[in-house]
């Protein structure tokens, strides 16, 4: 029986994002309390998404009222934490007669308000998290972590009745932020298995991402568009088979990515819980737009990974072969401007309202050159040659132009030879903050609780905050939903400057 006298049972019986989110309570509590116990009441389908939190004491399982009510009273619990706030949780309430109760607010009423009326309330703006946070303050706990982290779950290993694990794959076909961001996943399972062979499953436009990483023993092509989409998919999926791995984890949430998981007969098939095609998982993690995308990439080795192993990697990390270091040859215009801070400039998107406007970002390129002491490159695939020669033709100074002339070796050649990365939202602003780059991205459409900010220490994000119309979509479009852009609009010129300032200074 538990000596202590904070003995806190917090109420979250579902859903398995709502209980996802409720991670940080926990670690508040302890850090308040650090003898506390602390349980959680969920609902037995629901027990995985928490069950190895090192935050929580026991874990509750709801059966039914009458036997739940009498196993918590046999508990002698004196503080209650309702975070679910129904009929149900009011009956345990009510029924244990635990001293001290704090309850999250709910605001239903706002909400039928909201979805019947459209009528606005500003209690409506406030995340669940947050609230969830708000109801500690009952208890005196200011809290003082307020954001999902992956030490939040320090994942645990079944014993995999000693059958060794000597092949492992990892299927990422995203866009090529997304696939920057798997290498800290590649780089943990290497380490939890030192064994194993690690082979990456990927499209031939973004291999490159992969081959400066040592832990990567095979990189397997796999071309979309070459085929016909059932015949590429069976094709990949017949040509994992034969590797007979034991091991695939797929980062990626797409149902064929699922699929091809599934057709491939690996037995251990890892993937996120929210994937359309999670039935063909024998092994999911629960998914959240709280955490960072790299993060919520490394959760999948929840089932895998060692319990007395640390596996979060705090910087991702991407280092270049030898191959990609004698590549810079190419470019002794970045060598020759001795004395200068070299600001690399990404200008484009694959979305539209992705990206800030070109006459914007040639005056931040006027004001670097004439009172900053930087020259300026310009930076981008051959998409984006005629979006870079606009912006130069509108400068009254020429930045070194190298959109189109690097591939994606190339660049991860160069980058750490900026001072500074000015980037939309884009896939080349996580190869920047890989490299440790100092990084100013602008976010219009998309926010940073999607997951997809910069994750990096020397990095900021220019928004604005407090339009309610963002983000409108998880990618971005083609035009602004809503026709005024003021997510864009809005951010100026000086914003910018300012923050180069800053960045450029320390």
């Amino acid at each position: 029986m538990e000596t202590t006298d904070k003995k806190f049972l917090v109420i979250r019986m579902s859903s398995l994002g709502d209980i996802v989110l409720t991670a940080p309570i926990y670690k508040n509590i302890k850090e308040k309390y650090p003898d506390a116990f602390v349980a959680l009441l969920v609902k037995p389908q629901f027990k995985e998404a928490l069950q190895s939190n090192p935050y929580i004491d026991e874990i509750i399982t709801f059966t039914n009222l009458f036997e739940t009510v009498s196993l918590i009273k046999q508990k002698n619990f004196s503080y209650l934490l309702d975070l679910h706030n129904n009929l149900r949780s009011f009956l345990i309430r009510s029924f244990t007669k635990i001293p001290n109760i704090s309850i999250y607010k709910k605001n239903s009423f706002a909400r039928k308000l909201f979805v019947n009326f459209r009528l606005p309330s500003p209690v409506l703006e406030k995340h669940s998290l947050e609230k969830y946070l708000n109801a500690l303050e009952k208890f005196n706990i200011e809290p003082k972590f307020k954001e999902l982290e992956f030490e939040d779950w320090k994942y645990t290993q079944k014993k995999t009745s000693g059958k060794k694990i000597s092949k492992i794959a990892i299927l990422q076909t995203a866009f090529l932020g997304d696939t920057v961001l798997t290498a800290p996943l590649i780089k943990e399972t290497a380490k939890i298995f030192p064994q194993a062979k690690i082979s990456v499953i990927t499209r031939p436009e973004t291999k490159e991402i992969f081959k400066p990483l040592q832990e990567v023993s095979e990189i397997i092509i796999y071309d979309k568009h070459k085929l016909s989409k059932i015949k590429g998919l069976l094709e990949i999926a017949k040509k994992i088979e034969k590797k007979k791995f034991n091991i695939i984890i797929v980062p990626h949430r797409s149902f064929t990515s699922a699929l091809i998981a599934y057709l491939s007969k690996t037995k251990v098939r890892v993937g996120f819980s929210s994937s359309a095609g999670k039935f063909l998982y024998t092994k999911t993690a629960p998914f959240s737009w709280m955490m960072h995308d790299f993060e919520r990439n490394l959760s999948l080795l929840k089932t895998l990974a060692d319990e007395n192993q640390n596996i979060i990697e705090k910087d991702p990390s991407i280092y270049p072969t030898k191959k990609a270091q004698t590549i810079s040859s190419k470019f002794k215009i970045l060598e020759e401007q001795e004395g200068k801070k070299l600001v690399a400039i990404h200008p484009g998107s694959v979305w539209l309202t992705k990206r800030w406007f070109p006459e914007r970002f040639a005056k931040v390129i006027e004001e670097l050159e004439t009172n900053l002491n930087a020259k300026t490159v310009l930076i981008g695939g051959k998409s984006d040659s005629a979006l870079a020669k606009k912006i130069s033709d509108l400068s009254n100074v020429k930045p070194i132009d190298l959109t189109g002339k690097t591939s994606l070796s190339d660049l991860m050649n160069i980058m750490p030879k900026f001072d500074l990365f000015i980037t939309n939202d884009s896939g080349p602003m996580h190869i920047a903050c890989a490299y440790k780059v100092p990084t100013i991205a602008i976010f219009g459409p998309t926010t940073k609780e999607l997951g997809f900010f910069p994750y990096s220490k020397n990095s900021s994000v220019l928004e604005v905050k407090d339009l309610k119309c963002r983000p409108c979509a998880l990618h971005g479009g083609k035009k602004c939903p809503r026709g005024h852009f003021l997510c864009m609009k809005l951010i100026t010129k000086d914003m910018v400057i300012s923050e180069c300032k800053k960045m450029l200074s320390s």
